[in-house]
């Protein structure tokens, strides 16, 4: 199996069986966003404790590239401090149009290919754009 084929994998993996889809009680911050261009949206709601990330839960519709990107953002901070969930958000944005990320991105290189469809770019992104208004802006 060459390396497209494990990062084509990864994605259909997350698209399919999406890490902390769903809603929780109680949220800390809630924040919706939606992408006009294709009509993907999303909702993510956390739980935020003494600055760290103790639940992430994200719901929407989109296609495979926005659920599978908000699938394995959600893996990648969850349980981390909001200053290093919004270096990853910024990193991967700086990845996925072509820059290179200064923090390991573990499942989120896979969205590498995205970077040579600019249309998609805005798919990848909507979850980390969420997520730095989430973690930003008060609620």
């Amino acid at each position: 199996m060459n390396l497209d084929d494990m990062y084509r994998e990864t994605i259909l993996d997350h698209n399919q069986a999406p890490r902390h889809f769903g809603h929780m009680e109680n949220p800390t911050q809630v924040v919706g966003m939606l992408n006009p261009t294709c009509g993907d949206q999303i909702q993510l709601e956390l739980k935020i404790h003494d600055g760290l990330i103790e639940d992430i839960r994200f719901s929407g519709q989109g296609c495979s590239i926005s659920m599978a990107s908000a699938s394995m953002m959600t893996e990648a901070v969850i349980g981390h401090p909001v200053s290093e969930a919004l270096a990853l958000a910024q990193n991967f944005k700086t990845f996925i149009t072509g820059g290179t990320s200064t923090v390991p991105l573990g499942d989120l290189e896979a969205l590498h290919g995205v970077s040579q469809f600019p249309s998609r770019v805005k798919c990848a992104t909507l979850a980390h754009n969420a997520l730095e208004k989430a973690l930003t802006e008060p609620s």
